[in-house]
């Protein structure tokens, strides 16, 4: 299949089946499609759609959004996680106000020296809001082209990632770049699936060779499951005699880096430690049996102790 075949295959089955209806996709600017760009890091779609509308109600341009304070801006990023992608919005809009009046970079270098953006997120807001010849490499575009060329290995890894990247390259086109990058979007959020892929009804199922192969699963590699290690923690649920409850900011960076949360102990005996330095007394207390929640790299074993 030739690049020109490829572009036509993916953007008549887009042209019939794409999605037009997310809500970055109107009225579209630089802006809208960064803050989606960003948000999609990590992040399903219909997960997305009510943070960016509360999002976009809130901080309609980049001015908005670099005059807010970093404490509303992380309100509204509440229970989307990866907050570090929040924090750098906020960098990233006070930047551009102070130095380019809120313009963002047409270029995918000038784009790619923003906190928070890297080459695919660059090409997508460059071949989307601006209409330039950019390629992007998302995780849904990564299993495309992975499954298209079997290209074996985690995509993780530098030369599996270098080799999807030319992959990539050698089939963006000149034209309809938009529709394009939509397209190998949308075709693997919803047809070259990570695990019921629809390969039938798949546009590039002739000259796929994961599907030739009939092992499209196989692709792309998986990481090798490391065991992770176990933390645990006692939070802090301190109540006052007015029924109110003691948050604490945690530093910028970091585990839920700026965020307002419980007061964090790793021992018990810190916890009485701990109201000590507060110049609190405690009169009642409860620890509660231990929960965990499973980060990227760690498992938290964590109680919540009332007092």
């Amino acid at each position: 299949m030739t690049p020109t075949d490829f572009q036509q295959a993916v953007l008549g089955w887009f042209d019939q089946h794409g999605r037009s209806n997310l809500p970055w996709q109107q009225d579209i600017n630089a802006y809208r499609v960064w803050v989606s760009e960003i948000m999609l890091q990590q992040t399903q779609v219909s997960t997305v759609i009510p943070y960016y509308e509360r999002f976009m109600e809130s901080y309609p341009d980049v001015q908005s959004l670099a005059t807010a304070s970093l404490d509303e801006v992380l309100h509204h990023w509440t229970g989307l996680g990866y907050y570090a992608r929040a924090r750098n919005l906020y960098k990233t809009a006070n930047w551009l106000v102070t130095h380019t009046s809120g313009e963002f970079p047409t270029s995918i270098e000038g784009l790619c020296k923003l906190p928070g953006i890297g080459r695919s997120t660059a090409g997508a807001i460059s071949s989307i809001a601006f209409k330039i010849p950019a390629t992007i490499l998302d995780g849904n575009v990564k299993r495309v082209l992975a499954r298209f060329s079997a290209t074996a290995g985690w995509p993780g890894n530098n030369a599996v990632l270098q080799k999807l990247w030319l992959v990539a390259d050698s089939y963006t086109p000149d034209t309809r770049v938009a529709d394009y990058t939509q397209a190998m979007m949308d075709m693997g959020a919803t047809l070259c699936t990570r695990s019921a892929p629809s390969c039938y009804v798949c546009p590039l199922n002739k000259d796929c060779k994961a599907f030739q192969q009939g092992n499209p699963k196989d692709y792309p590699g998986k990481k090798l499951r490391k065991i992770l290690p176990i933390r645990t923690q006692f939070l802090l649920m301190i109540h006052n005699s007015q029924g109110e409850v003691l948050l604490q900011q945690n530093p910028p960076l970091g585990l839920w880096g700026g965020l307002w949360v419980f007061p964090q102990v790793d021992t018990e005996i810190g916890i009485a430690e701990t109201c000590s330095k507060l110049g609190l007394q405690i009169v009642s207390q409860t620890i509660n049996p231990t929960k965990r929640h499973t980060f990227s790299h760690f498992h938290l074993d964590y109680q919540i102790s009332g007092t």
